[in-house]
């Protein structure tokens, strides 16, 4: 992983241990999203070093899957944060015509 357990508690302000599988899931499930919008063959791990920007990627998927564990959500209105995942990994891709 590229992203430690406790970086990514620190991130979601989460003190105790009691979702420390479940985050670690969720670690692991967002590199591999984040792998298949890499440039293809390319992997988050073969970085050295990775950029801090995809880090925060990695963290900012961790952050909306460990909030929002459902497929829906219900009475809120929600919006793209600007300067989120998208754009950061926008930058990142190699895109072609």
């Amino acid at each position: 992983m590229i992203t430690s357990l406790d970086v990514a508690k620190a991130h979601l302000n989460v003190t105790g241990t009691a979702d420390d599988a479940l985050i670690t899931s969720k670690i692991e499930a967002a590199e591999e999203w984040l792998d298949r919008w890499l440039p293809e063959g390319e992997k988050l791990a073969d970085r050295d070093p990775v950029p801090a920007d995809l880090k925060q990627a990695v963290l900012m998927i961790v952050g909306h899957w460990y909030e929002n564990r459902e497929a829906y959500l219900v009475g809120i209105t929600a919006e793209e944060v600007p300067l989120g995942i998208w754009s950061i990994v926008n930058q990142h891709r190699a895109w072609a015509f």
